[in-house]
C-alpha cells in the first residue's frame, strides 16, 4: 500500500514539476488517481499540498496539473508562516495566487482571530476579505461586522 502511496506521488510530482516549474508542489495523499476524462488528479484522505511557502490540508481534494487550480473539502486548512486559515472547503486559483474558503470560516494567528462564512484571500496583496457574520477578537477586544478586510502582511484592517 505504502508503495502505491509513493508511487502515485511521485507521478503526481514529476508532472507537476514538468508543467509548473516555477511552483513544485508536494502532494500527498492516501489514495490518488488521475481522471482522464476531466483532465484533474483526485486525492482522498489526509490531503496535503505544499506549493511555495503554503500547506493545504484536506480529507479531499482534485487539482488540476497545469492551472494549479485546487479543490479541496472535508476540513481544509490553508497555512503560510504564522496565517493559518481553517473551513469546509477552499478554491485555490494557482496561479492567480487566490483562495476562496467556504464554510465556517477561521483565520487564527498571533493575537487575532477571525470567523465569518467566508473569506477570499491574495497572497500577492496579502489582503484578506471575510464576508457574513464576521467577528474579530483581537488582544481581548471583540467586534462584529457584515464585511471586513485585513491585510496581513501589515497586521491591520483596512
Amino acid at each position: 500500500m505504502r508503495s502505491k502511496i509513493f508511487l502515485s506521488t511521485l507521478l503526481i510530482l514529476v508532472l507537476f514539476t514538468g508543467l509548473a516549474a516555477a511552483a513544485k508542489p508536494v502532494v500527498t495523499a492516501d489514495r490518488t488517481y488521475f481522471d482522464i476524462s476531466t483532465g484533474l488528479y483526485v486525492l482522498n484522505g489526509n490531503v496535503r499540498i505544499e506549493m511555495k511557502n503554503r500547506i493545504i490540508t484536506a480529507g479531499q481534494a482534485k487539482v488540476n496539473p497545469v492551472s494549479l487550480e485546487i479543490w479541496g473539502s472535508g476540513g481544509i486548512t490553508v497555512t503560510e508562516n504564522d496565517v493559518h486559515f481553517t473551513g469546509d472547503s477552499v478554491y485555490v486559483y494557482g496561479t492567480k495566487d487566490k483562495a476562496k474558503i467556504d464554510g465556517g470560516v477561521n483565520l487564527s494567528r498571533n493575537g487575532l482571530a477571525i470567523t465569518a462564512d467566508t473569506v477570499e484571500f491574495n497572497w500577492r496583496t496579502k489582503i484578506a476579505v471575510f464576508n457574513g457574520n464576521v467577528n474579530v477578537a483581537q488582544n481581548g477586544s471583540h467586534w462584529s461586522a457584515d464585511s471586513v478586510s485585513y491585510n496581513v502582511k501589515l497586521n491591520s484592517f483596512l
